[in-house]
């Protein structure tokens, strides 16, 4: 996921297949704006950042790292507000 200036603020797992991608993305869109599926981390240098649950336990995506908590925090405020809303662009061929 990308915000509108093309920052990466979410990165996807890697998916099996096509169909549990497409899963991950309407997971994360539906769960978005739920605090209960982030869960938030802290490198081992110390950075912060937030992984997204999906509603069966498996982690969709990663944040990129944060100098700051609060940083992180926005990064969360991000995908809560563009999720919802993101165009899904299928660059398979």
């Amino acid at each position: 996921m990308k915000a509108a200036n093309g920052l990466t603020i979410l990165t996807s797992e890697f998916f099996a297949d096509k169909d549990r991608c497409i899963a991950g993305i309407e997971s994360l869109v539906i769960n978005a704006t739920d605090n209960n599926r982030y869960e938030f981390k802290k490198s081992l240098n110390h950075k912060h950042y937030f992984i997204f649950i999906g509603m069966s336990g498996e982690i969709i995506g990663s944040s990129e790292l944060y100098e700051s908590s609060s940083g992180r925090d926005v990064g969360i405020g991000l995908v809560k507000a563009n999720a919802p809303i993101a165009e899904i662009e299928d660059l398979t061929s």
